[in-house]
């Protein structure tokens, strides 16, 4: 792992980011998905916090929350430093069930996964690593360089609710945060 941390970027849902060698990239997942694009060589990397697939209604507010949206930001980053995005490997995380007990099939997370794995396909990125679905979120971090991400997943804890209208599923919060080094 590289030893000097030069940026630490947090994603929050929909947003999407571009690092250079030892800068720290983390996101917290449930149903969304992260795409982490890097080339080869880890100098640059990319990462995008995807909330869902469907497009934006109103093309002008469009956000990273639409996974089209996020991809295209990120080869957007990609190709402004002189990196072709199919050249690039990928990593693709989350798309976790948060609400297990509700007999949804498939969930909002098979769906945000489901296209990601796709559209890498289609824009010919090979995928190294993928940890997808399950009863699980996770907390993604990556340190640009030579490393691949370090992803701690977390098991999502459901009981139900009385009150009529509430949700059924109470997500705990992540105790212990991953230090960064």
């Amino acid at each position: 792992m590289n030893t000097v941390v030069r940026n630490v970027l947090t994603l929050l849902p929909g947003e999407v980011c571009l690092g250079t060698r030892g800068d720290w990239l983390e996101t917290l997942l449930g149903s969304c998905v992260a795409i982490v694009l890097t080339d080869p060589r880890r100098t640059v990397g990319a990462m995008c916090h995807i909330v869902h697939t469907r497009d934006a209604l109103d093309a002008k507010n469009a956000t990273g929350a639409s996974a089209a949206v996020a991809l295209r930001s990120m080869t957007a980053l990609l190709e402004a430093r002189g990196i072709t995005p199919r050249l690039c490997e990928a990593y693709v995380y989350g798309g976790g069930n948060m609400f297990p007990q509700l007999p949804s099939v498939p969930h909002i997370g098979d769906d945000n996964a489901a296209w990601a794995l796709a559209a890498l396909d289609s824009l010919g990125v090979d995928v190294i690593d993928c940890d997808l679905g399950g009863e699980v979120y996770r907390r993604l971090s990556w340190q640009v360089g030579p490393d691949a991400p370090a992803v701690v997943a977390m098991p999502v804890e459901s009981r139900p609710v009385s009150a009529p209208g509430r949700s059924q599923a109470l997500i705990p919060e992540c105790a212990a945060r991953r230090a960064v080094p």
